[in-house]
């Protein structure tokens, strides 16, 4: 279970070409990759950067194993004499729940090849037996210290992920907003609008199916569809291997859509030049308010659906107002990707931020 969020880390993430249907399995938090240097190194497994980044070359099979020609040595010889404060003795690896304490004296004898760091341990046992990791006295400060892990690792991709788009001159834009906002339906149009202009792909983020990838490859753009699973956001290592499936040209624009969720996706960054959250009318203009994160974390609001306003008790004003309370710089773009209305004042946004980003990048 992921710390940070509560959504399952054991569940597989998907990758799905709408094209050819192949689809490409990894699990949350890990990938295989091959190495094509010889020299020892250290890495932190679940890393996932788009190539050019890094030594490592990254295969995107469903699985294959690693080309070292250094040998890696993984079997951990652990020496544990255990001094007991009970009758009986036992020797163990991993954590155990008994209704009384006691002390250990660990001294490790440890070889691997990829230099661990394994240092004396001082355990205590309370509770209930358990294959799960057990969480003792400190349990506050060890989800803590798990939360800034978690967020440390992932900014750490996000970084190798801004550099490599950043060194093609590409704008990647991360869409988010709750599910039935109109994302897809303003992605589709977006599409169909700029395409003499803009090169766009997509990277389609959803728990389950293919079928916006589906709906933007029809639209005319090139579409990779990420199935989280059980995820209830993307990360920035999911983006790494779209963005390698992808192959997005030179002077692009990448659009994320990420998974329906106004709370976790303000928390991690994938990488992106910025946040477009969408809000649709339909929604209640107070949304700002209750999410305040994800409106603080936008640069842009597209305020959506404004063709169904006659219909609706929507203010619009106080939404914009409310937008501003948790963010007094975000740009608010009142738009309709259903009729049309107020696109242009979006496009051309995103026209100067494409030129911007070949500007910076160079």
């Amino acid at each position: 279970m992921c710390v940070t969020c509560g959504c399952s880390d054991a569940e597989s993430v998907t990758l799905t070409d709408p094209v050819t249907g192949e689809k490409l399995t990894m699990s949350r938090g890990d990938h295989e990759h091959a190495h094509e240097h010889s020299a020892a190194h250290e890495h932190a497994h679940g890393a996932a950067t788009p190539a050019g980044d890094h030594g490592h070359s990254h295969g995107y099979e469903p699985s294959h194993s690693p080309d070292h020609d250094a040998v890696h040595d993984h079997g951990h010889d652990h020496a544990h004499p255990h001094t007991h404060a009970h009758p009986h003795t036992h020797d163990h690896g991993h954590s155990h729940g008994h209704a009384y304490s006691h002390a250990h004296s660990h001294g490790h004898a440890h070889t691997s090849g990829h230099g661990h760091d394994v240092r004396q341990q001082a355990h205590t046992h309370a509770g209930a037996h358990s294959d799960s990791a057990a969480l003792h006295a400190d349990r506050r400060g060890t989800i803590l210290a798990l939360e800034q892990n978690i967020l440390a690792k992932n900014q750490l991709l996000a970084e190798r992920n801004r550099g490599w788009l950043a060194g093609r001159d590409i704008l990647a834009l991360n869409l988010v907003s709750s599910p039935g906002s109109g994302k897809t339906t303003l992605l589709e149009r977006t599409i169909r609008d700029l395409q003499a202009d803009l090169a766009i792909n997509v990277i389609e983020g959803d728990q389950a199916t293919a079928h916006d990838a589906q709906r933007i490859r029809a639209a005319g753009a090139k579409a990779i569809q990420i199935n989280t699973g059980t995820g209830c956001h993307l990360e920035a290592d999911m983006l790494a291997r779209g963005l390698q499936a992808l192959q997005p040209p030179p002077g692009s624009v990448v659009m994320i859509e990420n998974v329906g969720n106004l709370v976790c996706p303000a928390l991690f960054d994938l990488g992106e030049r910025a946040k477009v959250v969408i809000l649709s009318v339909t929604e209640g203009e107070d949304k700002p308010l209750k999410y305040p994160h994800m409106f603080k974390a936008s640069e842009v609001m597209l305020l959506n659906k404004i063709d169904l306003l006659p219909h609706l008790e929507f203010d619009v004003e106080r939404c914009i107002a409310y937008a501003r309370q948790v963010n007094p710089g975000i740009s608010v773009f009142r738009v309709s990707a259903q009729t049309g209305e107020g696109m242009s004042a979006w496009y051309a946004w995103l026209r100067s931020q494409a030129a911007a980003a070949g500007r910076i990048a160079s």
